[in-house]
């Protein structure tokens, strides 16, 4: 079995937590409902990515070959064959879009977009260097957006920034990390970067994520709710800056859920976020008074 594991590509799961946002900064968690509701929105993206992650290795079968690291990828490496990964690329996309039709129709929408997404990625947009980033990006922000579609709540535009500004980050790191790994060998859009390029990029990125959320930790309806939000904001920028720190001084960056899950700094950070977050919202002493 652990070759179908692996070409569901679990750790890429990560990147769909950003569908639990708005269940946690609405301060809808301690509703059951709610909860089990978000789950199945984290379900239906799961699935839905885990399809649009095979057929990608389908079409890049042969690229990956080449790679240094893709290679092994269970296609790549002729473990399983290309028409029995599809067939269960379609049961996937199957289940997880009639889970998002389940909860309602924005969330089934939503996940139409995301599909559409991929679609123009594969088709030409990864081929453009900037857009390709920012298409993974908008991919990230729409793992969000579900998120609130699925229990029904609006989301800090704020929120959604940072979102997207993080991703841009992991988007760069990564183009970075394959533009000095084997240059434009990976990817076509490398042909346009350059290492100089990359690093401004990444650093831009970086310094919208911090910025974005220390906004939203200020001047949000959560942040007016919870005087004492800002107290998460250092957890955010500690993480995003070993996150840089990583990618400059080790080139690191290429799978960012391998190297979230690995370093010790990062999952420090995030923990202490979820349980600073989860601390200040379930204690009453800091609410402010209602006005």
């Amino acid at each position: 079995m652990g070759k179908w594991i692996r070409l569901l590509r679990p750790k890429q799961y990560l990147k769909n937590a950003f569908v639990f946002a708005a269940l946690v900064f609405s301060d809808s968690f301690r509703d059951l409902r709610l909860d089990g509701l978000t789950v199945l929105a984290f379900v239906a993206m799961c699935l839905t990515s885990s399809a649009t992650y095979i057929v990608n290795d389908a079409i890049d079968v042969e690229r990956d070959r080449n790679h240094p690291t893709k290679k092994n990828r269970p296609l790549a490496a002729g473990l399983i064959s290309i028409k029995s990964a599809l067939l269960l690329a379609a049961i996937l996309l199957a289940i997880g879009l009639s889970i998002a039709a389940w909860l309602n129709t924005p969330s089934l929408l939503i996940l139409l977009g995301y599909l559409l997404l991929q679609v123009l990625y594969n088709w030409k947009i990864k081929m453009e260097p900037v857009a390709d980033v920012f298409t993974i990006a908008i991919g990230f922000v729409l793992r969000a957006v579900l998120g609130a579609a699925a229990i029904v709540v609006p989301i800090s535009g704020w929120l959604l920034f940072c979102s997207g500004s993080i991703a841009l980050m992991l988007g760069f790191a990564k183009r970075r990390h394959e533009f000095i790994l084997q240059g434009a060998v990976s990817r076509e859009s490398l042909n346009r970067y350059n290492k100089q390029v990359l690093d401004a990029f990444l650093l831009m990125s970086a310094s919208g994520a911090s910025m974005f959320y220390a906004i939203y930790s200020l001047q949000s309806r959560t942040a007016e709710k919870y005087h004492l939000l800002p107290i998460t904001v250092p957890f955010v920028i500690y993480g995003i800056a070993r996150y840089l720190f990583l990618s400059f001084t080790r080139d690191e960056g290429g799978e960012p859920a391998d190297l979230i899950l690995s370093d010790p700094h990062i999952i420090f950070a995030i923990v202490g976020f979820v349980l600073s977050s989860l601390w200040l919202f379930t204690n009453p002493t800091f609410h402010l008074i209602e006005r």
